[in-house]
This record gives structure tokens, sequence and C-alpha cells, in this order.
């Protein structure tokens, strides 16, 4: 399956910029693989959460797109745990 033939643009910006509110709205947290691992994923860490799904669904067809996810995520979630590390300071 290829990411194109099932999403588009607008499902990858709103994925970049609202992860929760998006795999809450399509349905992705309702999925069979939803369990307590998604879950805690889904509260603590989303943008991880997206780069884990990705390379589980599009690994084979899409790779550049799964390691931008996995840049994407590793440098987001750096990048606002130390913004909240700062605004507390």
């Amino acid at each position: 399956m290829d990411f194109w033939d099932v999403h588009g643009i607008v499902f990858l910006f709103f994925m970049a910029i609202f992860p929760r509110l998006t795999m809450l709205f399509t349905g992705i947290c309702f999925a069979p693989f939803a369990g307590i691992l998604f879950w805690i994923g889904w509260v603590l860490v989303p943008r991880l959460t997206v780069a884990i799904l990705a390379t589980n669904f599009y690994w084979e067809t899409n790779t550049v797109l799964v390691v931008f996810t996995w840049l994407w995520a590793l440098g987001g979630e750096g990048a606002e745990k130390g913004a909240g590390k700062k605004a507390l300071k």
C-alpha cells in the first residue's frame, strides 16, 4: 500500500502540525492495533507514535517519507521538550 494512494498532502500537513488531533479524527486511534502502548504514545510522544506507524505501514513503499518522518519526530520532540524546560526557568 502506498501512502499517496490512501492519503494526500492535507493529511500530511495536519499530521505534522496536529498529530494527536489528526490521529483521533481519522480513526487511527480506534484501529485494532490501538492498544495500551499506542495510547501511552499518543499522550506522551505523538510524533514518535506517528513515526512508528509510518514505519509499520509505509517502509516498503515510501522509505524516503518514513525517514523524513523519523527526522521530524526526533527533532520535533527534542525541540518541544527543550522549549518547555526553557519556559519553566
